[in-house]
């Protein structure tokens, strides 16, 4: 009997302790609302709203090669567009979101209608509580196909020193 019962007290706190599964269709419901309010607290200019949806050590990369930003610097560079009033107006046009098995990690791509016409933004968000906190968040402009060798041309001068730069 004793053999029987260890085992099976065994799989029972094993299968008791285990967490929960998220509800994912749930959590990307929040999470998609937590993108839309994200951009929308930009586009009012709302810096400390904006900025509450990163976590505290998060990083932001820009469009230029060079722009990889850890938050605070993130902070410093972008205070002066939320404080003329104005920073920056992206809406999503099309998004996914995908989950690690936890649940509580999440990364996500999305098309953006924004002043510069379509860009791409992704990233990685965390479960903090409740909340879903931006850990990194990658803006790209996208080229279509058609222009893209005029593109290269165009940026080539100004992006062959990063490239030496880096190659050496």
């Amino acid at each position: 009997m004793k053999k029987i019962l260890f085992p099976a007290a065994l799989l029972f706190l094993f299968f008791a302790c285990q967490a929960p599964r998220p509800d994912l269709e749930k959590e990307r419901v929040q999470i998609a609302a937590t993108l839309d309010a994200f951009n929308r607290a930009a586009a009012r200019a709302d810096f400390e709203g904006y900025f509450n949806f990163y976590t505290e050590n998060a990083t932001f990369i820009g469009t230029d090669a060079t722009e990889i930003w850890a938050i605070d610097s993130f902070k410093r560079w972008s205070k002066p567009y939320f404080d003329r009033g104005r920073a920056w107006n992206f809406t999503a046009i099309d998004r996914n979101i995908y989950f690690d098995e936890s649940g509580r990690l999440a990364w996500f791509d999305e098309l953006l209608n924004t002043q510069m016409k379509i860009c791409r933004g992704s990233g990685v968000l965390v479960k903090r509580g409740a909340d879903w906190k931006v850990q990194q968040y990658v803006l790209s402009m996208t080229v279509p196909n058609p222009v893209s060798d005029s593109v290269t041309a165009i940026k080539a001068a100004l992006e062959q020193p990063i490239i030496d730069s880096l190659m050496r």
